[in-house]
């Protein structure tokens, strides 16, 4: 059983004296794993005081001392590699081997990213007759989600603390041990005490304190579009700073000339990978019309190999989604879309033959989607896919843009520089163009409702920078 009872406080575990314990549900099967107990202002206060307390020695740090340190939590990371690989597949259902390959991958990724950045990250530079200063830009309060647990813990914790910041790290209450986790990694790399600090709980009674509190400098939020504007209104009276990555319905669009097949196979796969939970996933394929039907049926055949099962089992592709009320929202989305009149190809409402026991959805395709439907303009966060036909490019790029996200797009065609062409016609902070994966040292986030700021490599340490200009030096 996990235990993730306790808050890291001050580099020491902390008994807290909220009352509210909850269990750690197993979404493939409905059991419990082990207990959360969900924190309150009095953790925040103290996680905050010792945060402001290490901020004046730590932000004073050489870069070759922070160099150092990431070294150590590397380390470290690496020391219980397999550890975090089980534990996300325990408490939010990922594939082992998705677990293994990508989810505990991009944690240490991240660290490995971080620290190659700032080798090379410039903390000053001449303008005019001045000395321009890269500095830490304070106490900074973390949020991050269920869904990729350690990539967004990493992602920030890692260049906050290059940039010589101190952390307050909120994870999510559902899935909170691969947090837990890495806290002790931490401690065993000898991260100074109040450095980092970690605080379990729930949006209303952590996450919203430590948006309001007056010693935090800076808040960087990942989740949903909705929390995230709680987060910034929270924040707005102390006039901190406030890095949002949220929601997305990211467009995918197959030109006319792409390999249809190959194309049409890679966005099912892209849609369906972590169970469709993930904020960058091309969630609307946009087809161009004369090869609709043909591409409608690569797709079928594509979702139908899927192997569902057993996380824990190497050959399942796809496993659980994270809670019964997830599963309700996304029943409630695919009924929404049968009564929209979209075209149900695959899947539908109800859960996969065998596997009830679990929050289980079935890959499904909708064909026959306009963009003003329902399943086309709202985050699903589940294994459901809408194919849009298309009449022109002209007519395509409108659909794309047509959204109030703008975090990923996605285009596939046979030349490149056509591609290309696309891609700069895209209202998105990212754009994969034929089949190109993410990459960690390029900046990682969106436009519109999807946030603001950019994580990963040396954009995501710049937003943990202040920056100050000393005339006449």
């Amino acid at each position: 059983m996990y235990d993730c009872t306790r808050n890291y406080i001050n580099g020491q575990w902390q008994e807290s004296n909220s009352p509210n314990v909850h269990d750690i549900i197993n979404p493939a099967n409905g059991k419990c794993i082990g207990k959360v107990r969900l924190g309150n202002a009095n953790d925040v206060n103290a996680a905050v005081k010792a945060a402001r307390a290490a901020f004046t020695e730590y932000s004073n740090w050489s870069v070759d001392q922070r160099l150092e340190l990431m070294g150590r939590i590397i380390e470290a990371y690496q020391a219980r590699y397999d550890e975090f690989a089980a534990a996300i597949t325990a408490e939010m259902g990922a594939p082992i081997t998705l677990s293994r390959k990508a989810q505990a991958a991009l944690g240490i990724g991240h660290l490995q990213a971080t620290m190659e950045a700032l080798k090379n990250l410039a903390m000053e530079e001449r303008a005019g007759n001045s000395t321009v200063v890269r500095e830490a830009v304070g106490v900074c309060g973390l949020i991050t989600p269920w869904n990729w647990p350690i990539n967004q813990v990493a992602c920030k914790v890692a260049p906050a603390l290059a940039a010589g910041c101190t952390v307050v790290l909120k994870p999510s209450e559902i899935a909170p041990v691969d947090a837990t986790l890495f806290a002790e990694v931490l401690d065993a790399a000898g991260v100074p005490a109040g450095v980092f600090n970690l605080v379990h709980g729930d949006g209303p009674n952590v996450g919203a304190i430590m948006s309001a509190h007056p010693d935090i400098d800076m808040m960087s939020f990942t989740g949903s579009t909705r929390a995230g504007i709680m987060v910034a209104k929270a924040a707005a009276d102390t006039v901190k700073r406030v890095a949002q990555e949220l929601g997305g319905k990211s467009p995918n669009i197959i030109l006319e000339d792409a390999p249809l097949e190959k194309a049409i196979r890679y966005g099912v796969r892209e849609c369906f990978s972590n169970t469709g939970q993930s904020c960058n996933a091309p969630t609307r394929m946009l087809v161009p019309q004369i090869h609709y039907e043909q591409a409608v049926e690569f797709a079928r055949d594509e979702a139908e190999q899927i192997r569902l099962g057993d996380p824990e089992n190497p050959e399942t592709q796809m496993g659980p989604v994270i809670s019964e009320t997830q599963f309700g929202k996304i029943q409630a989305l695919i009924e929404a879309g049968i009564a929209e009149g979209a075209r149900l190809v695959t899947g539908g409402p109800g859960k996969p033959e065998g596997l009830e026991a679990g929050n289980y959805v079935k890959p499904t395709i909708f064909a026959d989607v306009n963009n003003q439907m329902t399943i086309a303009r709202e985050e699903i966060f589940g294994p459901v896919l809408a194919m849009i036909p298309y009449s022109n490019l002209e007519e395509a790029v409108e659909i794309a843009n047509d959204t109030p996200y703008g975090l990923s797009a996605y285009v596939y065609g046979a030349n490149t520089d056509d591609a290309m062409a696309v891609a700069r016609r895209l209202r998105a902070g990212m754009v994969h163009l034929n089949g190109a994966g993410v990459d960690i040292f390029a900046p990682f986030g969106g436009y519109k409702q999807s946030g603001n700021g950019r994580e990963w490599g040396s954009h995501g340490i710049e937003d943990f920078l202040e920056t100050k200009a000393i005339m006449g030096a």
